[in-house]
C-alpha cells in the first residue's frame, strides 16, 4: 500500500467533532480500514482532536489522516501555540490526552503556521 493523505478544514463550532469523526471514518474505510472496534478508536481519537482545537485552539482548524500500510497518524491543526496537557478530569473536561493515550501508539506537539499541530500515530491495524 502507497501513502495516503487526506487534508480537510474543520469548521470552528460545536459540531466540528461530529462532522470531523463522520469524515475521518469516511476516509479511513475508503482506504480499506474495516475493522470496527480500530475505526471506533479512531474515531473517538479524531473528537477529542477536535474537540480540544474548539475549546482550547482557535483559528482555523485542519485535520490532516496519513496511512501507509496498517500505520495512520492522525493531526490536528490549530491556531493556539498552548501545548495540550493531561489535567484531572472535572464535570467539564479534562479526560481527552488521557483517552488519546489510551487508544495511540504515541502523540507529540509540533509548532504550526504561529500555532500548533498534535500528531497521534494510531495502533496498527490491518488493511483489507
Amino acid at each position: 500500500m502507497s501513502e495516503l493523505t487526506a487534508h480537510l478544514d474543520v469548521p470552528l463550532d460545536r459540531g466540528a467533532p461530529a462532522a470531523a469523526r463522520r469524515a475521518a471514518t469516511a476516509v479511513l474505510t475508503g482506504w480499506g480500514f474495516r475493522d470496527d472496534d480500530w475505526l471506533d478508536a479512531a474515531a473517538v481519537v479524531v473528537s477529542e482532536l477536535v474537540t480540544n482545537a474548539v475549546r482550547h485552539g482557535g483559528g482555523c482548524i485542519e485535520l490532516q489522516l496519513e496511512a501507509h500500510g496498517g500505520r495512520v497518524t492522525v493531526s490536528v491543526a490549530d491556531g493556539s501555540s498552548v501545548v495540550p496537557r493531561r489535567r484531572d478530569p472535572d464535570g467539564d473536561g479534562g479526560r481527552g490526552i488521557a483517552l488519546i493515550e489510551a487508544l495511540a501508539a504515541a502523540w507529540s506537539v509540533q509548532n504550526y503556521q504561529g500555532g500548533k499541530r498534535v500528531r497521534v500515530e494510531l495502533l496498527p491495524c490491518e488493511v483489507a
